[in-house]
């Protein structure tokens, strides 16, 4: 399993924390929706934190796969955020090029530091999930099965962003409010939706294949100690 050590479990959460309190004290309007929106992104990567803590009881285990399987859209969710940047107006009219603004290279910064925190580190919540469930029900952890879990869960998860994003329905409504999501996601389903799920499904599965290459491609220190004695 893609177990992350103990050390750099406690690192990401320091560092979620330091960008949380960074944000709420120094996130300018209209930009002070990336708080809740990576807290929320960060959600499922503290649920997958979990798994394999002394091997919980199958009701524990399932109750997090199923919190974070709600979670989990808010965490690529955070690309979509990226459209509020035309709110600072980024191009000069008079020159058509890019204004040299530093309060709005602030606000990119703080858009791409939440977006590519929160996508990275998601994809790896659901790599870890994907390979927690897969001990769990004791199959075979061929490059098919896997590879069935992640196109299904990237689909549902665009499903999730087209909810959050068009429906204005977050995760935590589903459980506050769960009369209230029947009637909208019922009559979501038309050609459109289905194309912007699509969309949605290849840029997430582009940027993991990325991550899979980097990492398969990448040698680890023994392979290039070995390398280098030979």
């Amino acid at each position: 399993m893609t177990i992350m050590a103990p050390r750099y479990r406690w690192l990401v959460r320091g560092a979620f924390l330091g960008f949380f309190i960074y944000l709420h004290f120094f996130a300018l309007a209209p930009f002070r929706f990336i708080l809740l929106n990576t807290f929320l992104g960060y959600i499922p990567i503290e649920i997958a934190f979990h798994y394999d803590q002394k091997q919980p009881p199958a009701i524990i285990f399932w109750l997090l796969v199923i919190l974070w399987l709600l979670f989990y859209p808010n965490a690529p969710y955070l690309l979509t955020d990226l459209f509020h940047l035309s709110m600072l107006h980024p191009y000069d009219p008079t020159t058509g090029l890019i204004r040299f603004n530093l309060h709005m290279w602030l606000a990119y910064t703080n858009l791409i530091v939440a977006a590519l925190s929160c996508t990275v580190l998601g994809f790896w919540s659901m790599e870890h999930t994907i390979q927690a469930v897969i001990v769990r029900l004791q199959l075979s952890e061929t490059a098919i099965t896997k590879s069935i879990f992640v196109i299904l869960l990237t689909f549902l998860t665009s499903v999730g962003i087209f909810i959050g994003r068009f429906l204005r329905l977050h995760s935590i409504y589903l459980l506050l409010k769960p009369t209230q999501f029947i009637q909208p996601l019922l009559a979501m389903w038309h050609p459109r939706m289905l194309i912007f799920v699509f969309l949605m499904t290849l840029i997430q599965l582009v940027i993991y294949v990325c991550l899979q290459l980097f990492k398969q491609t990448t040698p680890n220190a023994k392979t290039l100690t070995k390398h280098t004695q030979q």
